[in-house]
């Protein structure tokens, strides 16, 4: 069973950018897809951005794809969100989330594909 752990939230001011990391360990034999979803208070989780095990297929939500960059190092188990511009609205938790794959260009936006997840790391825009 593969683990996953987010770091990099925090808070910082509109318009400033972070750095989210997704680092998994357990089982990383396995071949994983990653999406990042959020959530903020009183809201459901929502997609934000998701990536296929090779790293060369990748997914946004419409809405963030400008300002939101999802990549991957798979030698050191990492996923990153590179998230840019940042706005109030963006304040929420950010999850990953793992699935197995047989096929390196698979990758999924809804959250029911994924059946690990991260515990979450806060993000914090102040206006």
């Amino acid at each position: 069973q593969v683990q996953l752990v987010e770091s990099g939230g925090g808070l910082v001011q509109t318009g400033g950018s972070l750095r989210l990391s997704c680092v998994a360990s357990g089982r990383t034999s396995d071949n994983i897809a990653v999406g990042w979803f959020r959530q903020a208070p009183g809201k459901e989780r929502e997609f934000v951005a998701a990536i296929s095990w090779s790293g060369r297929n990748t997914d946004y939500a419409n809405s963030l794809k400008v300002r939101f960059t999802i990549s991957r190092d798979n030698a050191k188990k990492m996923v990153y969100l590179q998230i840019d511009s940042l706005k109030p609205e963006d304040t929420a938790i950010y999850f990953c989330a793992a699935m197995q794959v047989f096929d390196s260009s698979t990758y999924s936006n809804s959250a029911y594909s994924y059946n690990i997840w991260g515990q979450g790391t806060q993000v914090t825009v102040s206006s």
